[in-house]
């Protein structure tokens, strides 16, 4: 099964897609941790990736493709995968099409999770990372037990340079002018279903098993 999890910054479908990748036991391929791989790499690649992230626009689709197309070729995603954050625009779920198609194998489903822009910027200007295990935090939803420290390993925690207000609305502003047309190409090929991204976590991970259906999530 190949499911593309589709929703603005902050909407929670990073988390969600991790938890139905292991659910699925399906590789997740979030894009963003492929843009910070290749800056952490600091490759000539990687550093052309910063700028555009920490402007809040998004990385031009050849170099989005040219990462994803390499991660799609390793064994982990025969079986299937799950997209976070990619596609983002038209131009890339056409590419996504043609390189699924190259492998005899289709995009199953598109699963959008809705939330309004106001929440979206109070989500995303609290969140916090813990820099050695990158675990999530976020100043009023899921504060640390210690302010600046990680509960799970006591790594130090700091915001990311894309999560800070006037990069937030900038990548909001980007978000909703380039990938909402996404939901209509989806929609056109029947694949495209949505999400109430502000209920529960837990609730918004019922709805999703409703969609790609109970069977498709193993059982634990």
């Amino acid at each position: 099964m190949f499911v593309v999890f589709l929703g603005a910054p902050g909407a929670g479908k990073g988390t969600q897609a991790a938890v139905f990748a292991g659910k699925l036991g399906l590789a997740h391929i979030a894009s963003g941790d492929l843009f910070r791989q290749a800056v952490e790499k600091g490759t000539e690649l990687g550093k052309t990736v910063k700028a555009y992230m920490d402007k809040g626009t998004l990385v031009p689709d050849e170099m989005t493709i040219q990462l994803i197309s390499e991660r799609l070729n390793e064994p982990d995603c025969k079986s299937g995968c799950v997209f976070d954050g990619f596609p983002r625009t038209i131009e890339q779920a056409k590419a996504l099409d043609k390189m699924m198609s190259s492998r005899s194998q289709i995009i199953d489903k598109a699963v959008y999770i809705e939330v309004p822009e106001t929440e979206l910027l109070k989500r995303l200007t609290g969140r916090w990372i813990c820099r050695k295990c990158q675990a999530p935090y976020h100043e009023v939803n899921s504060p640390p037990k210690v302010r600046g420290k990680c509960d799970k390993c006591g790594g130090e925690l700091y915001q990311r340079s894309d999560d800070v207000e006037k990069t937030i609305r900038e990548r909001l502003k980007v978000y909703f002018a380039q990938t909402i047309p996404l939901l209509d190409y989806y929609k056109a090929e029947g694949k495209l279903a949505a999400v109430d991204g502000n209920l529960d976590i837990k609730e918004v991970s019922g709805k999703i098993i409703d969609i790609l259906g109970p069977g498709s999530v193993k059982a634990k």
